[in-house]
């Protein structure tokens, strides 16, 4: 019997305003110690997903950094399963969710349910009433824990059980009065904690007979996740209806039962019962003749009280709230206020995210005024040969000089030209065709692999890659060579060769990659190249694209790219943009497929592309970087943009924007880069590599070149 706890974070703790609000609610904050409520919860209840059991957290889709973020802290975040609401629906909703997620890993799986906001110090207690109240659970019975009380309370709810220990359940009585409550007590009452111990199976048919809108509308919305984001619950969730499962469910059941507990337990509501703790004191603050007072303070702020008893002092940057401790459950009316009168005080000013245009001009801004400068000059020679890479101080480092940089950065200036760049970008491109032609080219019309530090050709087997980004050179400089005409017969030479090997002897065992983003990149330079109206070139981009559509077609079910992320958002924007160039909605949904597999490769926490997926083919907590992925996921989400349905695109646009905060992370302010990043979150001390140069010029090129498809007034350019 597989133990599945589901933490709820629903809560919103509008009692402990202001340090309490939606942004960052009471469960996120530490409240009674230096973990937050939700840590503790997390840790409480994880040993309990033992043998197939799995940890679920059901929380709202603007909480998902804090989720993230706070599970990362106490190492837990690889073993967690998080499900998110696109919009509250209460706890019956939230509930069906994680119990169809669990029913469809595991039939006879138990869910134990609880809140992510309540102070249980004694975990082992806590987990021993879970085990015990999960035999219960497997006979088809919903178990609740009752506490017994310590105090009359109306912060609460009862129950009334049929005996002691586990028993039926004869009655859930709402908060009641102070004197009600004691009679509520002397009757053997318990305080009702809102935890809750039942099969996946039985709450779903519970909730079939009691509350059919919350089941079917919760199942659409499992079946049928955010396309963009597998996390995110689809956008049914938001049909359910409103309603708690002390509603929709416990008080029309059958078969209830409760397990009277005896451990300390508080669902810290309001100011006193923090104070009761003895732990919610925060900050930095001085007591003259001052008793019984709870002080919170934020870094840097001092609180000080003379000769008063019993008060919450809660300072937070831009609100104070001083009250009777006797007085915090009335804090609600006090926020009904606030609402009317200054509702801007109701929640934290938040920094709004750069939007991907102003992104976008600020990319061109640094590519203007640092990267192409430095390049332009420390990277590039008077005899047209271009640095294979910069040290982190901006020196040339010296070497053998590779095919592909020279290829790359004859189409990195090409394009900085047509974007507008005053610089020396003619020169730059024709000298760099020049040395090409001249000390690349062998004898066959193909591109030898590089040269050796005294200049000589390499005599290795000519890079089936090298050909591709040589053709890629080749085009760009077409209309600014005196013979055009040579240098497009040098292109058709290698494009007639390239077109007459096998798939097989596209990608030799040297290349990093297997055949089909080979073709996918010779279907790229094609694609450029019949933009000349040339039916050549389109006939061999057809050829091309049929090839490759038809073996991506058939390796759909598995990994494509090598568990590479980075290379699936390759497949999907070179196939996106033939979709976009031919209006192909054949090829376009199979880019978007792609492109849907490639998203499993972005990180949860941070956003960005990592290395690799795991060994299960599982969306990563973590893991290496590269700046070129993140490039080619920013590519791929505008491409894609531009031919798809208008309910799509703010998704896509929305990861163009995460996809260009990756990349910044990658560029240092001087016009360098670093290319890989650990799972540290720091960076590998290596000199910036002149190849990313062109994944760099190539993300700001979609961008200006798709600005009307994303709507925007003015194109980034380098002007």
């Amino acid at each position: 019997m597989a133990l599945y706890p589901v933490i709820m974070c629903g809560g919103a703790g509008t009692r402990l305003w202001p340090a309490s609000r939606p942004s960052r609610p009471k469960q996120f904050i530490p409240l009674a110690g230096n973990r937050s409520l939700f840590q503790e919860t997390a840790l409480r209840v994880a040993p309990l997903a033992q043998d197939d059991g799995r940890l679920i957290v059901v929380g709202g889709v603007g909480h998902r950094e804090w989720i993230l973020d706070q599970l990362a802290e106490i190492g837990i975040d690889d073993r967690v399963e998080i499900l998110l609401e696109p919009q509250a629906r209460d706890s019956a909703a939230a509930m069906a969710a994680a119990a169809l997620w669990t029913h469809a890993r595991d039939p006879l799986g138990v869910n134990v349910f609880v809140a992510s906001d309540h102070h249980i110090p004694d975990h082992d207690a806590f987990r021993e009433a879970c085990v015990i109240a999960a035999e219960a659970a497997r006979d088809g019975r919903i178990v609740t824990l009752g506490v017994r009380p310590s105090e009359p309370s109306s912060a609460y709810g009862y129950i009334s059980p049929e005996g002691p220990g586990l028993a039926p359940v004869r009655a859930f009585r709402e908060k009641p009065d102070a004197r009600t409550a004691a009679d509520y007590i002397a009757a053997g009452y318990l305080w009702n904690s809102g935890n809750f111990i039942v099969t996946a199976a039985t709450l779903l048919d519970e909730l079939k007979a009691n509350a059919p809108g919350v089941e079917i509308a919760v199942r659409q919305a499992v079946t049928n996740p955010s396309a963009a984001d597998r996390a995110v619950l689809g956008p049914a969730f938001a049909d359910a209806p409103k309603i708690s499962i002390d509603y929709a469910v416990m008080e029309k059941t059958r078969h209830a039962s409760v397990l009277e507990v005896d451990f300390e337990w508080s669902d810290l509501g309001a100011w006193d019962a923090i104070a009761a703790t003895g732990e919610g004191d925060f900050g930095q603050h001085i007591f003259e003749d001052a008793e019984g007072c709870l002080v919170r303070a934020p870094d840097g702020m001092l609180v000080a009280a003379l000769g008063v008893r019993d008060l919450a002092i809660i300072a937070e940057r831009d609100a104070v709230l001083v009250c009777d401790l006797d007085r915090a459950q009335d804090i609600k009316r006090l926020v009904a206020r606030i609402q009317t009168t200054s509702p801007q005080h109701l929640d934290f000013a938040r920094d709004q995210p750069e939007t991907l245009e102003a992104g976008a001009r600020r990319l061109a801004d640094w590519m203007r005024l640092r990267a192409l400068p430095l390049w332009s000059s420390v990277g590039a020679s008077e005899d047209g040969a271009f640095a294979e890479a910069l040290s982190l101080d901006g020196r040339p480092v010296q070497g053998a000089r590779s095919a592909r940089v020279q290829a790359k950065q004859i189409w990195a200036y090409a394009e900085a030209g047509r974007l507008g760049w005053q610089g020396p970008w003619r020169r730059l491109v024709m000298g760099g065709v020049e040395r090409l032609q001249t000390r690349f080219l062998r004898d066959d019309g193909l591109c030898c692999a590089g040269l050796s530090p005294n200049g000589a050709p390499s005599p290795e087997t000519a890079s089936a890659y090298d050909q591709v980004f040589a053709l890629l050179a080749l085009h760009t400089a077409r209309d600014l060579v005196p013979d055009p005409a040579a240098l497009e017969a040098c292109a058709v030479s290698i494009r007639d060769q390239m077109m007459g090997r096998t798939s097989e002897d596209l990608a030799p065992s040297s290349e990093p990659s297997d055949p089909i983003h080979l073709e996918l990149h010779l279907l790229e330079a094609c694609l450029n190249w019949a933009t000349r109206h040339d039916d050549r070139w389109s006939a061999c981009a057809d050829t091309l694209h049929a090839a490759a559509n038809a073996r991506l077609h058939s390796m759909m079910d598995r990994s494509v790219g090598g568990g590479a992320p980075g290379r699936l958002f390759e497949c999907a924007r070179i196939l996106g943009r033939y979709a976009h160039a031919h209006d192909d909605a054949r090829s376009h949904a199979l880019a978007s497929n792609l492109y849907d597999l490639g998203l499993l490769g972005v990180s949860d926490r941070e956003r960005i592309v990592v290395e690799a997926l795991g060994d299960n083919g599982q969306p990563p907590r973590g893991g290496r970087s590269r700046l070129w992925a993140q490039a080619e996921w920013l590519k791929a989400s505008v491409v894609l943009s531009a031919g798809a349905p208008p309910a799509r695109r703010p998704r896509l646009e929305a990861d163009a924007q995460d996809a260009l905060r990756a990349l910044w992370r990658h560029l240092t302010p001087d016009g360098l880069w670093r290319e890989t990043r650990l799972s540290a979150g720091n960076f590998i001390n290596e000199a910036a590599a002149a190849t990313a140069f062109h994944s760099i010029a190539s993300a700001l090129s979609h961008l200006s070149d798709f600005a009307s498809s994303l709507g925007w007034q003015e194109r980034p350019s380098l002007n």
